[in-house]
């Protein structure tokens, strides 16, 4: 537990920058261990407001050093607020008592439970949900924190007793301003779970070896009886097999893995698959989802659920539940024959299997993509040639303006022009405009009955689904 001194009251915590998608889950998770929370942050727009608003504790709108004024026994400070930052200033001019949410939640939550920290470049927020609701179904009452917001639970976070799993999306992201080391290395790990290592985050990582280093790291903090999953298909999880210090899994569709999945098809119902389990017949299963990622995300819950004791038959009864994560294939609006589907995906890896689950889930369809680069490794040329092969497989694509573009030197700028006659070049019809109402007028002119329309954004996109919905909503 943090030392906070021999406090004869409640504990005082804020979270500064309460905002952030962990940080709303972390202040959940103080409101339920008893903390007097309050929390600031700048002007907040659904559906981050609705979270915060969920929480019942008094949030500050703006940053200002009197907001510290309450005298909370300590400040947990989110990794986008920096030197400058007027509440920053005060925590550091009045020597107040401060930490990041990772560190938080180290002390104050993980310490007491076993957590199980599920990591990767993709699918850990899908996965780390996926987990969460399997071993709840089975009745082990796990506690969680989730970097989205799952549909089949009414909050991103939950306490969970003692002792219980705890099931946690570890992130390789940096900490704070002050800790640069990844998210993940403060998590305790019993078990862990990694989907996928390939170079992301150009803003903190110089390379790819610099990821792995991290993972490496991550590692060493696993007991010699605690449990490494891996994705036995992508060749950077595989690759961590040689750092592990203790038990390992592995899950996958080829021959090697210890949890291997066979795809059994595609119907109304989701997709179908068997498992075998270290070459013997361990069950068959459903999941909604679509897509061979989502099969490998399912294959990942299985198997730790699995560790953890539970049998494949409450697991397949669990499984066909599950509802997933908002903004991962979402369907968000359907009008004029034209559905319109909602999708996190900004990393080129996730942009192709996306699409391809969008064309195995609607086969049928005319497949149009809007596409934001708005990470910050999407915005520059790194990507340039993955991201034509993540996308050929669409029918139309437009992509929009690149996000804080004057941040990146031109000559480093993701080349739009490039990228959309490169994929003309493959017959996909291919545009990009800085102008959304541009991009919304053609998708209401052209697209017909039957088409699809997938935005990939791991933001606003420029309040483009507002737009599209009074676009394709009748004034009444």
């Amino acid at each position: 537990m943090l030392f906070l001194g021999n406090l004869n009251r409640t504990p005082r915590v804020h979270f500064s920058g309460i905002g952030g998608t962990g940080m709303v889950a972390g202040a959940r998770l103080a409101v339920e261990a008893g903390w007097e929370v309050r929390g600031s942050d700048n002007p907040l727009y659904p559906p981050t407001s609705h979270m915060v608003q969920a929480l019942g504790v008094p949030t500050y709108t703006g940053y200002v050093a009197s907001n510290l004024d309450w005298e909370p026994d300590i400040v947990v400070i989110g990794n986008v607020l920096s030197r400058g930052n007027p509440e920053v200033e005060a925590v550091l001019e009045r020597q107040l008592h401060y930490v990041s949410l990772p560190e938080w939640l180290k002390d104050a939550v993980l310490r007491r439970r076993r957590p199980v920290v599920v990591c990767g470049t993709h699918g850990k927020t899908t996965t780390t949900a996926l987990t969460a609701f399997l071993l709840d179904r089975a009745g082990i009452n796990p506690g969680f924190l989730i970097g989205g917001q799952p549909v089949d639970f009414p909050h991103s976070a939950r306490l969970g007793p003692e002792a219980a799993p705890f099931v946690i999306e570890g992130d390789e992201y940096d900490t704070a301003f002050f800790d640069k080391r990844a998210k993940f290395l403060h998590y305790l790990p019993q078990i862990a779970l990694v989907t996928s290592v390939e170079f992301d985050h150009g803003d903190i990582y110089r390379d790819l070896a610099e990821i792995e280093r991290a993972f490496q790291l991550m590692l060493r903090q696993i007991s010699q009886s605690g449990w490494l999953v891996l994705c036995n298909d992508d060749a950077g999880a595989v690759a961590l097999r040689d750092h592990a210090h203790c038990h390992v899994l592995t899950y996958g569709c080829g021959p090697a893995a210890d949890f291997r999945g066979e795809h059994l098809g595609m119907d109304s119902r989701g997709q179908q698959f068997r498992i075998l389990k270290r070459g013997h017949p361990w069950g068959e299963f459903i999941t909604p989802l679509a897509g061979r990622h989502n099969l490998l995300n399912s294959l990942a819950a299985l198997a730790t659920a699995d560790l953890l004791g539970v049998g494949p038959e409450p697991l397949a009864a669990a499984l066909r539940d599950f509802r997933g994560v908002r903004r991962r294939m979402e369907v968000f609006l359907e009008a004029d024959g034209v559905t319109f589907v909602d999708d996190f995906a900004h990393h080129p890896t996730a942009i192709r299997e996306t699409v391809l689950a969008a064309k195995s889930r609607w086969p049928d369809r005319r497949l149009w993509v809007l596409f934001e680069p708005r990470s910050n490794t999407t915005v520059t040329n790194r990507f340039q040639e993955e991201l034509i092969e993540a996308l050929r497989s669409a029918d139309e694509v437009w992509i929009g303006p690149l996000y804080r573009a004057e941040q990146v030197p031109p000559e480093m700028r993701l080349d739009r022009s490039t990228l959309t006659k490169a994929l003309s070049d493959q017959n996909v019809v291919a545009h990009y405009s800085d102008d959304i109402t541009e991009i919304v007028a053609r998708v209401q002119r052209h697209t017909g009955s039957r088409d699809l329309v997938l935005i990939l954004s791991n933001g606003a996109f420029g309040g483009i689904y507002d737009k599209l919905q009074a676009a394709f909503t009748p004034v009444r």
